[in-house]
Protein backbone atom coordinates (compact mmCIF):
# COMPACT_ATOMS: atom_id res chain seq x y z
CA UNK A 1 0.00 0.00 0.00
CA UNK A 2 1.30 3.45 -0.94
CA UNK A 3 1.39 5.75 2.09
CA UNK A 4 0.39 9.34 1.37
CA UNK A 5 2.55 10.58 4.24
CA UNK A 6 5.58 8.97 2.54
CA UNK A 7 4.70 10.52 -0.80
CA UNK A 8 4.24 13.95 0.72
CA UNK A 9 7.58 13.72 2.52
CA UNK A 10 9.35 12.72 -0.68
CA UNK A 11 7.63 15.51 -2.60
CA UNK A 12 8.84 18.03 -0.02
CA UNK A 13 12.37 16.63 -0.37
CA UNK A 14 12.12 17.16 -4.13
CA UNK A 15 10.92 20.72 -3.65
CA UNK A 16 13.76 21.39 -1.26
CA UNK A 17 16.29 20.06 -3.77
CA UNK A 18 14.77 22.26 -6.45
CA UNK A 19 15.17 25.38 -4.30
CA UNK A 20 18.75 24.40 -3.48
CA UNK A 21 19.59 23.92 -7.18
CA UNK A 22 18.11 27.31 -8.08
CA UNK A 23 20.23 28.88 -5.34
CA UNK A 24 23.37 27.19 -6.72
CA UNK A 25 22.50 28.48 -10.22
CA UNK A 26 22.10 32.00 -8.88
CA UNK A 27 25.46 31.84 -7.08
CA UNK A 28 27.17 30.45 -10.20
CA UNK A 29 25.72 33.23 -12.35
CA UNK A 30 26.31 35.89 -9.70
CA UNK A 31 23.45 36.88 -7.42
CA UNK A 32 23.44 40.53 -8.41
CA UNK A 33 23.87 39.82 -12.14
CA UNK A 34 21.14 37.14 -12.18
CA UNK A 35 18.80 39.50 -10.35
CA UNK A 36 19.46 42.22 -12.88
CA UNK A 37 18.93 39.80 -15.79
CA UNK A 38 15.57 38.67 -14.43
CA UNK A 39 14.47 42.27 -13.82
CA UNK A 40 15.04 42.95 -17.54
CA UNK A 41 12.99 39.90 -18.56
CA UNK A 42 10.56 40.46 -21.44
CA UNK A 43 7.36 39.31 -19.76
CA UNK A 44 5.38 39.33 -23.02
CA UNK A 45 7.01 35.98 -23.88
CA UNK A 46 5.80 34.21 -20.72
CA UNK A 47 2.34 33.27 -22.15
CA UNK A 48 4.06 31.72 -25.17
CA UNK A 49 6.44 29.76 -22.95
CA UNK A 50 3.62 28.39 -20.80
CA UNK A 51 1.43 27.79 -23.85
CA UNK A 52 3.97 25.58 -25.62
CA UNK A 53 4.67 23.79 -22.35
CA UNK A 54 0.94 23.11 -22.00
CA UNK A 55 0.91 21.78 -25.58
CA UNK A 56 3.52 19.23 -24.52
CA UNK A 57 1.31 18.14 -21.62
CA UNK A 58 -1.75 17.79 -23.85
CA UNK A 59 0.08 15.62 -26.40
CA UNK A 60 1.67 13.49 -23.69
CA UNK A 61 -1.75 12.98 -22.15
CA UNK A 62 -2.97 11.82 -25.59
CA UNK A 63 -0.19 9.21 -25.52
CA UNK A 64 -1.21 8.07 -22.02
CA UNK A 65 -4.85 7.78 -23.12
CA UNK A 66 -3.87 5.87 -26.25
CA UNK A 67 -1.89 3.38 -24.15
CA UNK A 68 -4.85 2.86 -21.83
CA UNK A 69 -7.08 1.98 -24.77
CA UNK A 70 -4.38 -0.14 -26.39
CA UNK A 71 -4.39 -2.32 -23.27
CA UNK A 72 -8.17 -2.64 -23.43
CA UNK A 73 -8.86 -0.25 -20.53
CA UNK A 74 -11.85 1.41 -22.16
CA UNK A 75 -13.87 2.17 -19.02
CA UNK A 76 -11.89 5.30 -18.19
CA UNK A 77 -13.55 8.58 -19.16
CA UNK A 78 -11.64 11.46 -20.71
CA UNK A 79 -11.79 13.60 -17.57
CA UNK A 80 -10.60 10.75 -15.34
CA UNK A 81 -7.79 10.07 -17.80
CA UNK A 82 -6.76 13.74 -17.69
CA UNK A 83 -6.83 13.82 -13.89
CA UNK A 84 -4.74 10.66 -13.62
CA UNK A 85 -2.14 11.93 -16.05
CA UNK A 86 -1.84 15.42 -14.55
CA UNK A 87 -1.80 14.10 -10.97
CA UNK A 88 1.09 11.85 -11.95
CA UNK A 89 3.17 14.91 -12.87
CA UNK A 90 3.31 15.82 -9.18
CA UNK A 91 5.58 12.85 -8.58
CA UNK A 92 8.16 13.93 -11.17
CA UNK A 93 10.33 15.29 -8.35
CA UNK A 94 9.92 12.52 -5.78
CA UNK A 95 13.10 10.58 -4.97
CA UNK A 96 12.85 6.85 -5.53
CA UNK A 97 10.88 4.67 -7.92
CA UNK A 98 7.54 5.24 -6.21
CA UNK A 99 6.79 8.30 -8.34
CA UNK A 100 7.09 6.25 -11.52
CA UNK A 101 4.17 3.98 -10.62
CA UNK A 102 1.94 6.57 -8.98
CA UNK A 103 -0.43 6.84 -11.96
CA UNK A 104 -0.87 3.07 -11.91
CA UNK A 105 -1.65 3.22 -8.20
CA UNK A 106 -4.24 5.95 -8.74
CA UNK A 107 -5.76 3.98 -11.62
CA UNK A 108 -6.07 0.95 -9.36
CA UNK A 109 -7.82 3.08 -6.75
CA UNK A 110 -10.15 4.49 -9.40
CA UNK A 111 -11.32 1.32 -11.16
CA UNK A 112 -9.42 -1.64 -9.73
CA UNK A 113 -6.98 -2.18 -12.62
CA UNK A 114 -4.02 -4.20 -11.25
CA UNK A 115 -0.82 -2.18 -11.14
CA UNK A 116 1.01 -4.99 -12.93
CA UNK A 117 -1.25 -4.38 -15.96
CA UNK A 118 -0.85 -0.60 -16.20
CA UNK A 119 2.70 -0.07 -14.86
CA UNK A 120 4.28 -0.91 -18.27
CA UNK A 121 2.59 2.23 -19.60
CA UNK A 122 5.07 4.23 -17.50
CA UNK A 123 7.97 2.29 -19.04
CA UNK A 124 6.59 2.83 -22.56
CA UNK A 125 6.11 6.54 -21.85
CA UNK A 126 9.68 6.99 -20.66
CA UNK A 127 11.06 4.93 -23.55
CA UNK A 128 9.17 6.82 -26.25
CA UNK A 129 10.00 10.12 -24.54
CA UNK A 130 13.66 9.19 -24.77
CA UNK A 131 13.40 8.11 -28.40
CA UNK A 132 11.53 11.30 -29.28
CA UNK A 133 14.25 13.35 -27.62
CA UNK A 134 16.90 11.41 -29.53
CA UNK A 135 15.15 12.34 -32.78
CA UNK A 136 15.14 16.03 -31.83
CA UNK A 137 18.74 15.96 -30.62
CA UNK A 138 19.75 14.07 -33.76
CA UNK A 139 18.74 17.04 -35.90
CA UNK A 140 20.98 19.29 -33.82
CA UNK A 141 23.86 16.83 -34.05
CA UNK A 142 24.18 17.76 -37.72
CA UNK A 143 25.68 21.04 -36.48
CA UNK A 144 26.69 20.47 -32.86
CA UNK A 145 28.93 17.46 -32.30
CA UNK A 146 28.63 17.38 -28.52
CA UNK A 147 27.76 14.01 -26.99
CA UNK A 148 27.53 11.94 -30.19
CA UNK A 149 28.91 8.73 -28.54
CA UNK A 150 26.45 9.09 -25.64
CA UNK A 151 23.49 9.49 -28.00
CA UNK A 152 24.60 6.44 -30.01
CA UNK A 153 24.88 4.42 -26.78
CA UNK A 154 21.41 5.48 -25.62
CA UNK A 155 19.90 4.56 -28.98
CA UNK A 156 21.60 1.16 -28.94
CA UNK A 157 20.40 0.52 -25.38
CA UNK A 158 16.80 1.38 -26.24
CA UNK A 159 16.88 -0.81 -29.36
CA UNK A 160 18.27 -3.74 -27.36
CA UNK A 161 15.55 -3.43 -24.70
CA UNK A 162 12.79 -3.31 -27.33
CA UNK A 163 14.24 -6.31 -29.17
CA UNK A 164 14.41 -8.41 -25.98
CA UNK A 165 10.78 -7.61 -25.10
CA UNK A 166 9.67 -8.54 -28.61
CA UNK A 167 11.49 -11.90 -28.64
CA UNK A 168 8.52 -13.59 -27.02
CA UNK A 169 9.86 -17.20 -26.87
CA UNK A 170 12.92 -16.04 -24.95
CA UNK A 171 10.94 -14.04 -22.42
CA UNK A 172 8.35 -16.79 -21.92
CA UNK A 173 11.16 -19.30 -21.35
CA UNK A 174 12.63 -17.03 -18.69
CA UNK A 175 9.23 -16.65 -17.01
CA UNK A 176 8.68 -20.42 -17.06
CA UNK A 177 12.13 -20.93 -15.54
CA UNK A 178 11.45 -18.36 -12.81
CA UNK A 179 8.38 -20.31 -11.70
CA UNK A 180 10.72 -23.10 -10.65
CA UNK A 181 12.05 -21.05 -7.76
CA UNK A 182 10.00 -19.89 -4.73
CA UNK A 183 10.33 -16.17 -5.38
CA UNK A 184 9.40 -16.62 -9.03
CA UNK A 185 6.31 -18.66 -8.16
CA UNK A 186 5.16 -15.97 -5.74
CA UNK A 187 5.26 -13.22 -8.37
CA UNK A 188 4.42 -15.36 -11.41
CA UNK A 189 1.02 -13.83 -12.17
CA UNK A 190 2.07 -10.15 -11.82
CA UNK A 191 5.22 -10.78 -13.86
CA UNK A 192 3.22 -12.34 -16.68
CA UNK A 193 0.75 -9.44 -16.62
CA UNK A 194 3.67 -7.02 -16.63
CA UNK A 195 5.24 -8.72 -19.63
CA UNK A 196 2.00 -9.05 -21.60
CA UNK A 197 1.31 -5.33 -21.24
CA UNK A 198 4.90 -4.45 -22.15
CA UNK A 199 4.76 -6.72 -25.20
CA UNK A 200 1.58 -5.06 -26.46
CA UNK A 201 2.80 -1.51 -25.85
CA UNK A 202 6.15 -2.03 -27.55
CA UNK A 203 4.85 -3.61 -30.75
CA UNK A 204 6.23 -1.75 -33.75
CA UNK A 205 3.09 0.16 -34.71
CA UNK A 206 2.33 1.74 -31.28
CA UNK A 207 6.05 2.21 -30.70
CA UNK A 208 6.53 4.14 -33.94
CA UNK A 209 3.35 6.21 -33.57
CA UNK A 210 4.01 7.15 -29.94
CA UNK A 211 7.68 7.94 -30.60
CA UNK A 212 6.63 10.40 -33.31
CA UNK A 213 4.00 11.86 -30.98
CA UNK A 214 6.66 12.17 -28.25
CA UNK A 215 9.00 14.02 -30.61
CA UNK A 216 6.19 16.42 -31.50
CA UNK A 217 5.13 16.95 -27.88
CA UNK A 218 8.65 17.57 -26.59
CA UNK A 219 9.36 19.89 -29.49
CA UNK A 220 6.68 22.06 -27.88
CA UNK A 221 8.97 22.52 -24.88
CA UNK A 222 11.91 23.12 -27.22
CA UNK A 223 9.91 26.04 -28.63
CA UNK A 224 9.17 27.13 -25.06
CA UNK A 225 12.93 27.18 -24.42
CA UNK A 226 13.40 29.20 -27.61
CA UNK A 227 11.04 31.82 -26.20
CA UNK A 228 12.86 31.73 -22.84
CA UNK A 229 16.00 32.76 -24.72
CA UNK A 230 14.05 35.41 -26.63
CA UNK A 231 12.73 36.77 -23.33
CA UNK A 232 16.34 37.24 -22.25
CA UNK A 233 17.17 39.30 -25.31
CA UNK A 234 18.63 36.75 -27.74
CA UNK A 235 17.74 37.60 -31.38
CA UNK A 236 15.27 35.09 -32.84
CA UNK A 237 15.51 32.98 -35.97
CA UNK A 238 15.93 29.44 -37.25
CA UNK A 239 19.47 29.08 -35.92
CA UNK A 240 18.35 29.93 -32.40
CA UNK A 241 15.44 27.45 -32.62
CA UNK A 242 17.84 24.70 -33.74
CA UNK A 243 20.23 25.52 -30.91
CA UNK A 244 17.44 25.73 -28.33
CA UNK A 245 16.03 22.38 -29.49
CA UNK A 246 19.41 20.67 -29.29
CA UNK A 247 20.22 22.08 -25.85
CA UNK A 248 16.78 21.25 -24.46
CA UNK A 249 16.70 17.71 -25.88
CA UNK A 250 20.27 16.89 -24.84
CA UNK A 251 19.80 18.28 -21.32
CA UNK A 252 16.47 16.51 -20.82
CA UNK A 253 17.97 13.22 -22.03
CA UNK A 254 20.82 13.55 -19.55
CA UNK A 255 18.30 14.22 -16.79
CA UNK A 256 16.22 11.23 -17.91
CA UNK A 257 19.08 8.73 -17.81
CA UNK A 258 20.46 10.13 -14.55
CA UNK A 259 17.54 8.39 -12.74
CA UNK A 260 17.36 11.40 -10.43
CA UNK A 261 13.86 12.72 -9.68
CA UNK A 262 12.99 15.08 -12.50
CA UNK A 263 16.67 15.04 -13.51
CA UNK A 264 17.20 17.62 -10.75
CA UNK A 265 20.65 19.12 -10.87
CA UNK A 266 21.73 17.29 -14.03
CA UNK A 267 19.26 19.02 -16.36
CA UNK A 268 19.86 22.49 -14.91
CA UNK A 269 23.63 22.11 -15.13
CA UNK A 270 23.32 20.86 -18.71
CA UNK A 271 21.11 23.77 -19.79
CA UNK A 272 23.47 26.34 -18.33
CA UNK A 273 26.63 24.56 -19.44
CA UNK A 274 25.55 24.07 -23.05
CA UNK A 275 24.29 27.64 -23.32
CA UNK A 276 27.67 28.80 -22.12
CA UNK A 277 29.61 26.37 -24.34
CA UNK A 278 27.65 27.11 -27.53
CA UNK A 279 27.90 30.86 -26.99
CA UNK A 280 24.16 31.56 -26.99
CA UNK A 281 24.80 34.79 -25.08
CA UNK A 282 28.08 35.63 -26.82
CA UNK A 283 26.78 39.14 -27.53
CA UNK A 284 27.04 39.85 -23.80
CA UNK A 285 30.05 40.29 -21.54
CA UNK A 286 31.36 37.03 -20.02
CA UNK A 287 29.82 37.72 -16.59
CA UNK A 288 26.51 38.82 -18.09
CA UNK A 289 26.49 35.75 -20.37
CA UNK A 290 26.96 33.44 -17.39
CA UNK A 291 24.16 35.21 -15.52
CA UNK A 292 21.88 34.90 -18.56
CA UNK A 293 22.65 31.17 -18.89
CA UNK A 294 21.81 30.62 -15.21
CA UNK A 295 18.60 32.65 -15.61
CA UNK A 296 17.58 30.67 -18.70
CA UNK A 297 18.08 27.37 -16.85
CA UNK A 298 16.02 28.69 -13.94
CA UNK A 299 13.20 29.95 -16.16
CA UNK A 300 12.83 26.85 -18.34
CA UNK A 301 12.66 24.58 -15.30
CA UNK A 302 10.21 26.89 -13.57
CA UNK A 303 7.96 27.00 -16.66
CA UNK A 304 8.16 23.27 -17.47
CA UNK A 305 8.96 20.93 -14.57
CA UNK A 306 7.61 23.11 -11.74
CA UNK A 307 4.64 24.34 -13.76
CA UNK A 308 3.71 20.67 -14.24
CA UNK A 309 4.20 19.87 -10.57
CA UNK A 310 1.87 22.75 -9.65
CA UNK A 311 -0.83 21.53 -12.04
CA UNK A 312 -0.34 18.02 -10.73
CA UNK A 313 -0.89 19.14 -7.14
CA UNK A 314 -4.27 20.60 -8.11
CA UNK A 315 -5.29 17.41 -9.92
CA UNK A 316 -4.07 15.26 -7.04
CA UNK A 317 -6.11 17.28 -4.53
CA UNK A 318 -9.18 16.85 -6.75
CA UNK A 319 -8.65 13.09 -7.07
CA UNK A 320 -8.01 12.75 -3.36
CA UNK A 321 -11.34 14.35 -2.53
CA UNK A 322 -13.12 12.16 -5.06
CA UNK A 323 -11.53 8.95 -3.80
CA UNK A 324 -12.09 9.84 -0.16
CA UNK A 325 -8.35 9.92 0.47
CA UNK A 326 -5.32 8.65 -1.40
CA UNK A 327 -4.58 5.56 0.70
CA UNK A 328 -6.15 2.14 0.24
CA UNK A 329 -8.29 0.74 2.98
CA UNK A 330 -6.77 -2.74 2.56
CA UNK A 331 -3.31 -4.14 1.97
CA UNK A 332 -3.92 -5.61 -1.47
CA UNK A 333 -0.83 -5.56 -3.64
CA UNK A 334 -0.91 -6.39 -7.35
Amino acid sequence: MIQWQTLRRRLLIGLGLGVLIFLVLAIWGGLEEVGQTLRQLRWAFIPLILGFTALNYVLRWAKWHYYLHHLGLHDIGLWDSVLLFVAGMTMAVTPGKIGEVFKSYLLKRLNGTPMSVSAPIVVAERLTDGLGMLLIAGVGLSRYRYGLPAFALLLAGAATFIAVVQIRPLTMALLNWSEGIPLGRRFSAPLRSLYESSYQLLRWRPLLLMTLLSALSWFGECVAFYYVLRSLGVPGGGDLLLQASFIFAASTLLGLVSFLPGGLGVAEASYAGLLDTLGTFAHLSPQAATAAAASAAFLIRLCTLWFGVGLGAVALFWLGRRLGGLEETDSTNE
